[in-house]
């Protein structure tokens, strides 16, 4: 037979004491006649409040307790008693009295001077005199007092409080009545049938604990969507419904010409400073380059051509030769649009694509060096502004953002431009979300592109409209190392307004 457990005795004594009492006001009292500590009647209590054989009611109360510095004030004495009777009649010096103080020593030295109990020989600072023949420790029996429970006044609290000798704690526990369930004994329910069970027969005499059937199992481990790859694929679902084909953008490191030059940048450009721009170095430059085209690029930038005038500088190839991680996606769109221009006969275009760029950017909440851009372009003969517009105020409202206004802007490829800014409801001013134009036709002719044929582009960050539609206000959070894995669990996920 197995044998009873501490707990089973307790729980036997306290069912006993109800069925005939009828109450128990005061649990820690209770369990000093059981002889079994606070903790123990508790996890008693606890059990049977739950199968509401018991009501228990909390009784809180928060006393001051001694710390462990003045738990040994109060069997020793304070430091300043300690350091008097350290004293002899002769006096002491600071020393020996520290040798037999040990961490005492300062705290007394300074309490007994401020009562003073003690002064220094004339001329010699170092020997310490006892002032008095006896001192009544008051420290230590206002220790003693609340050490035994007893009350003390309310400045002698403040007073220990500011020698940091007390803290606070809280106390709980429990007056006791019979609850709806009460029963004397409780029965032992089976949480299920043994082979024992069914050979004896006495499964049919048997109780079982009640189940369960609506409580939750363990949660299924599945995968996560990152939130900006989900605003990427809503993304490239819209450039596919508009009739776009992606770009490959599998190269990260580009050379300067086709990051630059190629799309009529001049090479004294700001963005070309190592401040700027990561440059690679090894392999620091290329020399696959298309020498037709290069040639012609080399013309139009130092002496126009195709009714520019160009820049008028002298064009160096060591210096487009250079090798960088791109700046951005415009750099896929040179390589894309040159292609197009050598396939025979032209044939109009709709490209776009989401990738990774690199800038030399200063890190903070809203930038990083690193950061995804989206690129729409279009290939056709006789595009205009308007058909930008139209086309933009089409692929805005499949993101949700159908309040839109264009304001002229300068890049050295595009000419008109225009940055798009989008009215934001929630922060209720206007943001800017993008930007746009017309490629030049000094950036396109070179390339082998026919007469007449126009390109309109327009670009955005991925991160930025992710942030808004998930409501993260820094950029670190959403993209790099530092990414919180329960933030992509946590985030519900996100629809566009397609």
């Amino acid at each position: 037979m197995a044998e009873k457990s501490p707990a089973a005795d307790v729980e036997a004594g306290l069912l006993a004491h109800l069925n005939s009492t009828g109450e128990v006001p005061d649990s820690r009292a209770f369990a000093s006649s059981l002889g079994v500590s606070h903790l123990e009647l508790e996890g008693v209590i606890k059990s049977l409040s739950a199968f509401r054989i018991v009501d228990s009611t909390d009784i809180i109360k928060e006393t001051w307790v001694l710390t462990d510095e003045a738990k040994g004030y109060a069997a020793r004495g304070s430091p300043e008693a300690q350091l008097v009777a350290a004293i002899p009649p002769e006096g002491a010096s600071k020393d020996a009295l520290k040798a037999k103080l040990g961490d005492a020593f300062d705290v007394g030295m300074k309490a007994a001077a401020r009562n003073k109990w003690i002064g220094f020989e004339k001329g010699n600072k170092d020997l310490v005199l006892r002032k008095v023949e006896n001192v009544e420790d008051e420290l230590q029996e206002q220790l003693k007092r609340l050490e035994n429970g007893e009350v003390v006044p309310d400045k002698v609290i403040d007073d220990l409080k500011r020698r940091k000798l007390i803290t606070k704690e809280k106390s709980i526990w429990y007056s006791l009545k019979k609850g709806p369930e009460f029963v004397v004994k409780r029965k032992t329910l089976a949480t299920d049938v043994t082979t024992e069970h069914l050979r004896s027969g006495d499964w049919k005499d048997l109780e079982f604990k009640d189940y369960n059937y609506g409580a939750q199992g363990q949660p299924i481990a599945k995968g996560y969507v990152q939130p900006l790859m989900e605003v990427r694929e809503a993304i490239e679902n819209i450039f596919i419904m508009m009739g776009f084909t992606e770009m490959p953008t599998n190269n990260f490191v580009e050379s300067s010409f086709w990051n630059f030059d190629a799309l009529f940048q001049p090479q004294q450009h700001p963005a070309r400073d190592s401040h700027d721009t990561f440059f690679l170095k090894a392999p620091a430059a290329t020399s696959q380059l298309p020498e037709d085209y290069l040639e012609k690029v080399k013309q139009v930038h130092q002496s126009g051509g195709y009714g520019s005038k160009g820049y008028g500088y002298d064009w160096k190839r060591d210096e487009a030769e250079k090798n960088l991680l791109r700046t951005h996606t415009t750099a896929v769109s040179t390589r894309i649009l040159y292609k197009l221009a050598q396939e025979k006969p032209f044939a109009p275009k709709r490209y776009y694509s989401i990738d990774r760029v690199f800038r030399n950017e200063a890190v903070d909440r809203t930038h990083l060096a690193e950061f995804h851009q989206i690129e729409g372009l279009i290939c056709d003969y006789g595009l205009t502004l308007g058909d930008l517009i139209g086309v933009l105020e089409d692929f805005f409202s499949s993101l949700g953002m159908s309040k839109l206004r264009f304001k002229p802007a300068y890049n050295p490829y595009t000419e008109p431009s225009m940055e798009i800014f989008s009215y934001h409801d929630g922060l209720k001013k206007w943001v800017e979300v993008g930007n746009s134009g017309m490629f030049r036709p000094e950036m396109l002719l070179p390339m082998g592109l026919p007469e007449g044929v126009n390109v309109i582009a327009w670009g955005l960050s991925l991160e930025r409209p992710t942030m808004i539609l998930y409501g993260i206000d820094n950029i670190r959070d959403l993209f790099g190392p530092k990414v919180d894995f329960n933030l992509i669990k946590s985030n519900p996920l996100c629809r566009l307004g397609l």
